[in-house]
């Protein structure tokens, strides 16, 4: 099978370890990142315990990123989990191949985030 954009095993390594982290509260996210020039996916930044509304202030306006968060979710019998879901964060405002580029990737980067 053939890859638009290669995820590097240490982008690999670093998803894996996001996933199985233990968290206690709040809201954890990593940043994923597209290098046009060398198309490879590049972390860009980790943050724990961050707010939906300052997770939202680190993204960029007019650049695509692939985010995986991990929120507190606290359920009626008591009990609290931290599900995990992948955003698509793609602007508008974007460059046109970028997000083609972006798009065309997302599978391959859903896949790995999942199976890491």
């Amino acid at each position: 099978m053939s890859h638009t954009v290669d995820i590097p095993q240490e982008l690999k390594t670093s998803l894996r370890k996001f996933r199985f982290a233990r968290r206690n509260a709040g809201s954890a996210a990593i940043i994923v990142k597209i290098h046009k020039q060398k198309l490879i996916m590049e972390e860009v930044e980790q943050f724990d315990n961050i707010s939906i509304d300052d997770l939202a202030e680190e993204l960029p306006e007019n650049a695509p990123r692939y985010i995986v968060l991990s929120y507190e979710l606290k359920h009626d019998d008591g009990r609290t989990s931290f599900p995990l879901v992948l955003i698509n964060w793609a602007p508008r405002s974007s460059e046109m191949s970028l997000l083609t580029l972006h798009a065309s990737a997302f599978l391959d980067f859903q896949a790995t985030a999942d199976h890491s």
